[in-house]
This record gives structure tokens, C-alpha cells and sequence, in this order.
């Protein structure tokens, strides 16, 4: 019986990439130049620090559009509601989401079952399980978790026949 895996996880590479992208382009900026702007990437989150708030929310802008470029959803992207206010710098944290929450795994769960499609699927810690007799079933499953909007992107691993 064929079945698979649905997760949420952010290559770390990729994610590590974009942020050197973002700094190279922050570096050739007009707009950044004689300003103190910079992204820090630590444990699976990225800085972002700048003068003004509004220059926050371009270095987010930025970062969003090299993930885009590196093939990392820019919907994993958890930014933080206001930037921290210290001494001359706005700072804002943008997290990465990773696992499924269980909130969204049982809407993803109601969402198949109310497709109608003859599959069975159960929530594993952090992801979801589908199994179904037909290869065509889970591959349907696969193009409505796609085009669900939950908030969050979502990979498929552990294909088996």
C-alpha cells in the first residue's frame, strides 16, 4: 500500500544562503549606504538590525525575496510583530517554522478526509501520515495540501509503493 509523509521543514542550507545573498545585496544598496543594517543568522533564526523601522521592514522585504530565489517558502518565514528598540538600532527576529503544529495537522487531517479521497491519514509528532491503495490518491492528496492556505508550506518524503 503506497503512502508518504507530509512536513513542514526549511532546508538549513538554503536558509543560510539566502542570508549571505541578503547581505551581499545589502551591501550594494544605495539606499543602505552610511547606515548600520545587518543580518545575523544563529540557530534557525535570522537579526535583522537597522536605524530605523522602516528600514526593518526592507531588510525583511529583501530576505523574503533570496529565500523566494532559493527555492525556500518565504511562508516559513514566523517575523516578528514590532522591532526591538535599543540604543540607535531597531532589531527584528524572523523565525523559521519547522514541524507541523497539531492545530494545523488536524485541519490538514479535516481538510483530506473531507475531500472525499480514499486515503487514511494519522498525525506522527510533526508530521502527517497518508496511506491509500492507489499511487493517484496520494498524489491528489499532495496537490490539496499544496493549495491549501494554512499558513505554512509543506514537503512530501517518504514516498513508498
Amino acid at each position: 500500500m503506497p503512502s508518504m509523509d507530509i512536513v513542514s521543514e526549511v532546508n538549513e542550507v538554503e536558509l543560510r544562503n539566502a542570508v549571505d545573498n541578503s547581505i551581499r545585496e545589502l551591501q550594494g544598496r544605495f539606499d543602505f549606504r552610511g547606515k548600520e543594517a545587518s543580518f545575523e543568522y544563529k540557530d534557525h533564526a535570522v537579526t535583522l538590525s537597522a536605524e530605523d523601522d522602516f528600514q526593518c521592514k526592507q531588510l525583511v522585504d529583501i530576505l523574503r525575496m533570496q529565500l523566494s530565489k532559493r527555492d525556500v517558502d518565504p511562508k516559513s518565514m514566523d517575523v516578528a510583530d514590532k522591532a526591538i528598540h535599543s540604543g540607535k538600532t531597531f532589531s527584528l527576529q524572523v523565525k523559521f517554522k519547522e514541524g507541523i503544529e497539531t492545530l494545523i495537522a488536524k485541519k490538514l487531517v479535516k481538510l483530506i478526509k473531507d475531500s472525499k479521497l480514499k486515503v487514511q491519514s494519522s498525525i506522527q509528532g510533526d508530521s502527517v501520515r497518508i496511506t491509500g491503495k492507489k499511487r493517484d490518491d496520494l498524489q491528489a492528496v499532495m496537490a490539496l495540501a499544496r493549495e491549501s492556505d494554512l499558513g505554512q508550506p509543506f514537503q512530501f518524503n517518504n514516498f513508498r509503493d
